[in-house]
């Protein structure tokens, strides 16, 4: 892949950030941090994620895609890349915004972990209460 031309999508998710690069006129192949889809992304349900933007528009196969993903977990990573898939095929093409939009792939999810309060023993756990 010496291609220079290519589409960009930034996607987020918890702590998990993807920097998405599509490569048109390709196979389908994802390349994840230098890995392929499925040896990083053991779980099936973590691929489908991942590939949800490309089925949802009709594009499978028509793309191929170099991820950097950073922070947090596999999940994480699977719902970023998603979110970064689905930009860079709305920079790609503007004429996909309703098929992703209807998917829900274009909302960024803005939950995040709640953080320690004081007093208390995670975000929202107290200590347990004695009567006596």
């Amino acid at each position: 892949m010496v291609t220079s031309h290519y589409f960009y999508g930034l996607g987020r998710r918890k702590s998990a950030v993807a920097q998405v690069r599509l490569f048109p006129g390709g196979n389908g192949t994802i390349v994840v941090n230098g890995k392929p889809l499925q040896e990083l992304f053991s779980l099936p349900s973590l691929q489908l994620t991942v590939l949800q933007p490309f089925q949802a528009t009709e594009t499978v196969g028509r793309f191929n895609a170099m991820v950097k993903v950073k922070g947090g977990g596999v999940h994480g990573w699977a719902d970023a890349i998603r979110h970064g898939v689905a930009r860079a095929l709305l920079a790609a093409d503007e004429n996909l915004r309703p098929a992703l939009r209807k998917n829900g792939l274009l909302t960024r999810d803005p939950r995040v972990k709640e953080r320690k309060k004081y007093g208390l023993k995670r975000a929202r756990k107290a200590p347990q209460y004695t009567k006596r």
